[in-house]
């Protein structure tokens, strides 16, 4: 069975209490998922930026653009996917490592996907790694085998890129 396109969607909002609430509600109510969502304010103070990953066909994504541009707070909305955009996410993963050569291996992947050491004991490495979202899976993947302890992932951002002049 084929997976469903993932969608990032880019929303700017009114900075206020229970927006974030509204936008989240809008998609349960309807059964639509969230993969991911992060909520941010920009740089104005008035306004924050949501970005939404989600799957469906273009029918459920135009329902969800034209049910979002109904929402009172919401300022713009913008599907990302298609488009040239950045975007980075960052995890942060607490990997088991039982041998001296378990460890080895494992450093030498964190160096190859330029991760961060966060911490470290006898029997485990805390990892931080950042960058686009397929990095990320691959790295979990890769690193799957040696046990994954904990994991926290922050959930994608996104900006569409810079205009050519």
């Amino acid at each position: 069975m084929e997976t469903p396109e993932k969608h990032t969607i880019s929303v700017l909002v009114e900075n206020k209490f229970g927006v974030l609430a509204r936008v989240a509600g809008l998609f349960s109510g309807r059964g639509y998922n969230i993969s991911s969502l992060t909520v941010h304010e920009t740089e104005d103070p008035k306004y924050s930026k949501m970005t939404i990953v989600t799957t469906g066909d273009a029918a459920i994504l135009e329902q969800i653009d034209k049910q979002l541009r109904k929402l009172i707070d919401v300022i713009s909305v913008k599907n990302l996917t298609g488009s040239h955009f950045v975007e980075r996410e960052m995890a942060l993963i607490k990997i088991r490592t039982e041998s001296p050569e378990k460890q080895s291996r494992l450093l030498q992947l964190i160096e190859i996907f330029d991760g961060t050491i966060v911490s470290v004991s006898r029997e485990e490495i805390g990892v931080e790694i950042a960058g686009r979202s397929d990095r990320l899976d691959n790295f979990i993947e890769m690193v799957r085998d040696f046990g994954i302890v904990e994991m926290a992932r922050s959930g994608r951002v996104a900006i569409s890129r810079c205009r050519k002049n």
